[in-house]
């Protein structure tokens, strides 16, 4: 049985991988570089995938429903399998990406962690703080860590109203680009 183990499916495995590549294409929400001023960096894509994969963990993880943390933890499984491809893509070498992945587990644990308490907190300002500290270093467009901390917010709730059995089948919809509203 041990050999048969190792070729068996996790659970929740594929909607994990489906759920985190919907978190990364919000993620990717041009107007998040453009207009809010996120760096275009390795550093600033990270940090926007870890807000976008946090709330979606989030919302997992304080679902009723039995299946919401094992959906969490294959979504966070999917994150860090498609840090560890993207890391040897760039070129880091295959004893450096072991280390490079905690490192980044890390970053994203604490941010997850400063993100979650700003959003349960009844102060208004602790989600922008923290995410100018962590997304633009402290160095941050006026009004952009607001107008950030807004839109998370947003995708918080939009998030939470989605019901179980979508996200069970890999199915989050995140609010759609931010410039498509406006008519940009």
């Amino acid at each position: 049985m041990g050999l048969l183990a190792m070729f068996r499916r996790r659970p929740h495995e594929r909607a994990g991988f489906e759920l985190y590549g919907a978190a990364v294409a919000a993620a990717r929400d041009p107007w998040l570089f453009a207009q809010l001023g996120v760096p275009d960096t390795v550093e600033g894509r990270f940090d926007l995938v870890s807000l976008h994969v946090a709330l979606l963990i989030r919302r997992l993880r304080t679902d009723a429903d039995a299946r919401g943390p094992g959906l969490a933890q294959a979504v966070f499984d999917a994150m860090f399998a498609d840090m560890d491809v993207n890391l040897r893509e760039m070129g880091v070498g295959d004893l450096s990406v072991g280390k490079r992945v905690r490192r980044m587990w890390e970053a994203f644990h604490g941010r997850a962690l400063a993100y979650e308490a700003a959003l349960d907190s009844p102060d208004a300002t602790a989600l922008a703080e923290a995410l100018a500290r962590n997304v633009w270093r402290g160095d941050a467009p006026e009004g952009a860590p607001a107008a950030l901390a807004g839109r998370a917010r947003d995708q918080a709730a939009h998030l939470a109203a989605q019901g179980m059995a979508a996200l069970a089948a890999g199915q989050a919809a995140f609010l759609p680009a931010a410039g498509l509203a406006d008519g940009a």
